[in-house]
């Protein structure tokens, strides 16, 4: 990843927000496919909740919702498969059927190069919200063992916070306000379609990182500022990127 590279990625952003720098104070970061290597693991939780009700899906169809609450996707399957809305108990139970089938697959692991990551974050004194669709316990309370110190106490947005999903930029405006940063102090570090959509709405300086099987042209059209082949590609140039902060608009 070229310093090149880098500039131009600023400089196209500053010319599309119409700020005056780029002064990142704040990172935003996204939880599944981004600190863990945990979609698979849901695509297939879903693919068994959905099929086992006789309904019919993909598994690729998931990674391409994911940032979208587990209601709001239990609702888009029901309007599809059977033409109606969702029950509020039917997205309870579905979902903790579906949390269910995620719980008896193999553990996931963190992504490689995201505890580097954070801890470059950490060190240039940038503060770190958890901004996730998710509300897969067994993640969110593994958090703070395998990333010790990354997260301050409360600095969480969960689908328990916000009343619309990614790809409305509700949840990382939110996380702006509890970092207390404007969106040109922000960046928001995202591994999926809807949520980069979400940080480029909400006005950031979105960071794709294509950790799946999304191809780079579906972050392109949802709005990614600058793109990267992996976590540990991202990790590599992140120092480059903060030192390239605040770079005037061309």
């Amino acid at each position: 990843m070229t310093a090149e590279y880098i500039t131009q990625a600023i400089g196209r952003y500053l010319a599309r927000t119409g700020a005056e720098a780029f002064t990142p104070a704040a990172a935003l970061i996204d939880m599944d496919g981004t600190l863990y290597d945990s979609m698979r693991n849901h695509a297939r939780a879903w693919h068994m909740m959905v099929t086992g009700q006789g309904m019919h899906c993909t598994e690729e169809e998931f990674f391409l919702v994911e940032g979208m609450t587990g209601g709001e996707t239990i609702n888009n399957i029901m309007l599809r498969e059977r033409g109606r809305q969702a029950t509020e108990q039917e997205r309870r139970d579905l979902y903790a059927i579906k949390s269910a089938n995620f719980n008896s697959l193999p553990r996931p692991e963190a992504m490689p190069g995201a505890a580097r990551m954070l801890r470059i974050l950490a060190d240039a004194g940038m503060k770190r919200v958890l901004v996730t669709g998710s509300g897969q316990s067994s993640l969110l309370n593994r958090l703070d063992t395998d990333f010790p110190g990354a997260f301050g106490e409360g600095m969480r947005i969960t689908s328990a916070d916000v009343t619309r999903c990614k790809p409305h930029p509700e949840p990382y405006l939110r996380g702006m306000a509890m970092a207390g940063t404007a969106p040109a102090s922000t960046i928001v570090i995202e591994n999926a379609p809807l949520g980069v959509k979400s940080g480029h709405d909400a006005g950031a300086f979105t960071v794709a990182v294509t950790t799946g099987p999304i191809p780079r042209s579906e972050m392109e059209k949802a709005g990614a500022d600058i793109i990267f082949p992996s976590m540990e590609a991202f990790a590599d140039a992140l120092p480059l990127l903060l030192k390239q902060s605040a770079a005037p608009r061309r």
